[in-house]
This record gives C-alpha cells, sequence and structure tokens, in this order.
C-alpha cells in the first residue's frame, strides 16, 4: 500500500465535529490502497474532549506526535473563562464585549496569523522533512482549520521537489463568519489573503466541504478543487434501535453561538404554544453542547425556559442516541453571505438517524441543496416566522396522529466509506 502522511490538529481525544472527518478518513484509507501516517501535536489544547474517540482509532495506524506551544495558556493568566470562548468560536456581539474581550480578539486576529498554532509550522517542517525522506513519503494531507497546519504543508512542498500535497478545507479561510470580528488592522487581513493564495495556488489538490467554498477559491487559483463534504459513518447506527421519544422533541446538538440565535424559531415555538395547549403539553426542547448565554436568555425570555432542557456536552454515543430519539432535528447556521458555504458535520449524522431535519440559515445555503437531494427536511431563513410555524405544526400533527415521518430517500452518498472511495480517488491522480 501507499504510504501518506496527514497532518492534522484535531485527533482523538478531542470532542466535536473537526476530529470526526480525517478519523473516519483513516478508518477507511487502507480498503482503497492507502497506509495513512498521522501527524498531531503531542499536548494540544483542546476546547472539548471526548474520549470515546480513542476507541475508534484503526488498530495499527501510525501517530507520529511533536510537542506545540499555544498562547491560549498564557491568555488564560487573563482570563481562563474568556480564553477558552475564544478558541472554541464563541465571540460576543460587538455592543456586548467587554475591554478585555476586544483586547484579546485583536491579539488573536493580529500577533496569531493565520491563527494561535502558528508556533507549531517552524519545528513541525524541520521534522517532518528528515521523516519524508527516510520513510520514502511522497504524499501529504493538510486539514485546516487550523490554518497554520496548511503552511507546515506549503513549507514542505517548497522544499522537497517530489513532494505531491493535497490541501483539505473543513471551512474557509478569509471567508469564514467569524474573521471579521477578529479586529484585523488592512495589513494583518492582507496577510491572511496573501497566505491563503499563496497555499491556493501552491498545493497540487485542494479539498473543500462545500460547493460555496469551492466557488469562492475557483476564483482564487486554477487548482483542482473537488467537493467531499463530511458524512455519517454506517456501522456507528447499523446495530442501533430508534426509540423515539415520549414528547415531542425538538432537538439541537452541537455548539450555539451568540450569531445562531434564530429569535424568530423561538418566537414561533412560543406562539404555538400558545394558540395549542396540547402543543404546550406536548414539547421539549432539548439543546446539547455549547450553547452562548444569549441564545438562552432570548428563549427564556420568550416564555420557553419551563419546556427548555440544557443537556450540556454529550459524547458522540449520546449524541447519535439523541438524534434517533428526538422528533424533529434542527440545525442552525450563521446568518451571513460568509456562511453559506459552511455545512456543518451534524447534518449528516442527522440524515444516518433518519429523523425529519428543520434547518435555519442564510439564502443560498448548500444545505438546502442537500435536504432537497434527500428528501430530509427543509431550509428557511431568519426571518420566516410563519413558514417555520407551519413546518413545525405539520411535524406535531403527524406526532399526534403515530404517523412515520422517517427520512427515507437516497442518503448513502454521504456515508464514509463511500466518501472515502471518492478522496482515494482524488490522491490517486
Amino acid at each position: 500500500m501507499k504510504k501518506i502522511l496527514i497532518i492534522t490538529y484535531y485527533w482523538p481525544p478531542a470532542g466535536g465535529p473537526g476530529v470526526q472527518r480525517w478519523l473516519k478518513f483513516v478508518k477507511y484509507l487502507r480498503e482503497f490502497g492507502f497506509d495513512p501516517i498521522v501527524y498531531v501535536p503531542k499536548n494540544p489544547t483542546y476546547p472539548m474532549r471526548d474520549d470515546s474517540f480513542e476507541n475508534e482509532v484503526p488498530h495499527g495506524i501510525k501517530i507520529l506526535k511533536k510537542p506545540i506551544f499555544e498562547p491560549y495558556g498564557l491568555a488564560g493568566l487573563f482570563s481562563k473563562k474568556q480564553s477558552k470562548r475564544i478558541s472554541k468560536g464563541i465571540i460576543a456581539a460587538e455592543e456586548n464585549q467587554s475591554f478585555l474581550q476586544k483586547a484579546m480578539l485583536f491579539i488573536r486576529g493580529n500577533l496569531f496569523i493565520p491563527d494561535a498554532r502558528k508556533f507549531w509550522i517552524s519545528p513541525s517542517v524541520k521534522f517532518l522533512k528528515t521523516y519524508l525522506i527516510k520513510e520514502e513519503i511522497d504524499q501529504i494531507i493538510t486539514t485546516g482549520p487550523p490554518h497554520s497546519l496548511h503552511l507546515i504543508g506549503l513549507n514542505l512542498k517548497n522544499e522537497l521537489n517530489n513532494l505531491k500535497w493535497t490541501a483539505d478545507f473543513r471551512d474557509p479561510w478569509t471567508q469564514i463568519g467569524y474573521h471579521k470580528k477578529l479586529k484585523l488592522t488592512k495589513k494583518s487581513r492582507q496577510k491572511h489573503e496573501a497566505l491563503e493564495r499563496e497555499v491556493l495556488n501552491t498545493a497540487d489538490e485542494i479539498i473543500t466541504t462545500s460547493f460555496t467554498t469551492k466557488a469562492e477559491f475557483s476564483k482564487k487559483t486554477s487548482k483542482p478543487i473537488t467537493v467531499i463534504t463530511n458524512g455519517f459513518d454506517e456501522d456507528e447506527n447499523s446495530t442501533r434501535e430508534a426509540v423515539l421519544d415520549d414528547n415531542f422533541s425538538i432537538s439541537h446538538i452541537g455548539s450555539l453561538l451568540s450569531e445562531r440565535n434564530p429569535t424568530n424559531l423561538w418566537k414561533a415555538i412560543a406562539e404555538l404554544c400558545e394558540e395549542h395547549s396540547g402543543f404546550a403539553k406536548d414539547l421539549e426542547l432539548k439543546l446539547a453542547g455549547t450553547i452562548s448565554e444569549e441564545v438562552i436568555a432570548s428563549i427564556k425570555a420568550i416564555g420557553l425556559e419551563k419546556k427548555l432542557k440544557l443537556l450540556g456536552y454529550v459524547n458522540h454515543k449520546q449524541a447519535l442516541a439523541m438524534q434517533r430519539n428526538s422528533r424533529l432535528l434542527l440545525l442552525i447556521e450563521i446568518d451571513s453571505k460568509e456562511t453559506r458555504g459552511i455545512i456543518p458535520g451534524k447534518l449528516f449524522e442527522y440524515l444516518s438517524a433518519k429523523r425529519p431535519i428543520l434547518a435555519v440559515g442564510p439564502k443560498q445555503w448548500d444545505v438546502e441543496q442537500i435536504l432537497k437531494e434527500t428528501g430530509a427536511g427543509e431550509t428557511f431563513n431568519y426571518k420566516d416566522k410563519e413558514g417555520l410555524k407551519n413546518e413545525i405544526l405539520k411535524h406535531y400533527k403527524a406526532f399526534k396522529e403515530q404517523k412515520d415521518n422517517s427520512i427515507t430517500g437516497d442518503i448513502q452518498q454521504y456515508s464514509r466509506k463511500k466518501l472515502t472511495s471518492k478522496l482515494a480517488s482524488v490522491l490517486k491522480k
């Protein structure tokens, strides 16, 4: 089998969706002729942990680890809470930011370019250059964010003549939603843009997880770009029986940041409670993961506090069970042009759970295309309160009539094994 080096920051015991993409690719790559070797930090500062993922690392996979210095520890000396919030991408609205928050954001955006893992670039390049030559490995993959890892790939590509490099973008770089919140100076913004262009025009192959990001990158490079979305692992749900909640549960699994706060959705739910006594009795609003204070406050302010169930962080196994048992699954993205190309990883687990999906996000969101293809749900913009009410009421009536509203469309194209086959085709080029 052909050896290939994968350079990633997120790896078990990291929690959240960032770790799952390459954990699953590594799981199946050997079936397609590749022997993956994984390079990860030895002492990372993960914003969340999920020890259960360690059980999914395939037997016999070689893992290389080198120490990393991250400034989040230093930031924690001033405010551990704010340091963790920024590392998770939780950024309060401008008017709600304290002086300390503004200062930390300015430092993060302008001193640590492209991100706070920049100090891992030089030692990694030095170590991996020697390792690649010694092991006669001529193909690497970098995955970001953090985009510092793409700079490791860039330096290795420039120093090793025959090296083939594939850059995998799980999220955009300069077009990502929170980029404007980092209080970048003109010079810093230009530096980000220059680094992005250099990566895009030096890598041999580029992979994106969304159609919009591919279109944006196509304006900046002529290099080949392939869309390989995230997906679901059939092994995880093949033996699980769904036991639907007794209540009419509307569930969201994953982070809900302050900007992902669909107030009209909460209003629609509150109005349905007022207009239908049965709905109010049966409703349960379940939120699992990191939920911003602003989101919680707006739900309570609308009168839904007694219906709200905050579960905190749940491990992957618990998340899968929650998805399969829920009556209706919420998918929420920031309402902005920059987020049209964000396809949350949990969408594909939602598909695997085969429960109907209610998506709220920006216009022309890539998610809409996938939901239409699979018949898995409907997409609404933030302002469409009446549309949201009607959709929720439709599912509630199905719940009362005990109708089976499980997803029946074709979802197999988004299985992890099928997607790894697509990845292997790119790598073999």
